[in-house]
């Protein structure tokens, strides 16, 4: 009886590893649903919209400007913060604010992107923080499933902030 026991146990302790070492390699290499929380990307995703999110981009270093990605948070890893890529490495940005009378630029460093979100006088980004490492990225939002009206992929930029190849 025991020994039936004991057998079950370890063998459903077997099936949990097992699916649990599934569904990480899902969530880590695949993608994950995100609940996206703050108002820095305000009016594309605004507080507890859900979207979904796919982390193949990341691997194979196909991250492109305009893309809105999940990012860790250079001032806190604990954090994910939700910002759209303005430059890629060797891109020149704008490094000010939009209220602020002189305009100041920068070059993107190798490694590096440099993320901002939406809603500019709302958003702590790469502006208060710097380039963000490439490898900070987790993932990148391909589409918005909640709420249902605003089903679908996701829009371009409403400021119109972009990098220039220079």
């Amino acid at each position: 009886m025991l020994r039936r026991v004991l057998g079950k146990t370890l063998g459903l302790v077997g099936y949990t590893i097992q699916y649990g070492c599934i569904a990480h390699c899902a969530f880590e290499y695949l993608g994950e649903v995100v609940v996206c929380s703050g108002p820095s990307m305000e009016p594309t995703i605004h507080d507890s919209d859900l979207v979904v999110s796919e982390n193949l981009s990341r691997h194979f270093y196909s991250i492109q400007k305009g893309d809105i990605v999940i990012a860790k948070s250079p001032n806190d890893p604990k954090t994910n913060i939700c910002k759209r890529v303005i430059g890629l490495e060797g891109d020149k940005v704008c490094t000010s604010g939009p209220s602020d009378l002189f305009k100041r630029h920068s070059y993107v460093p190798k490694g590096h992107v440099w993320l901002e979100g939406d809603n500019l006088m709302n958003s702590t980004d790469s502006r208060t923080y710097g380039p963000v490492p490439y490898g900070l990225i987790r993932g990148r939002i391909c589409l918005k499933i909640w709420p249902p009206a605003d089903f679908g992929y996701l829009q371009e930029s409403p400021n119109g902030r972009v990098a220039r190849d220079d």
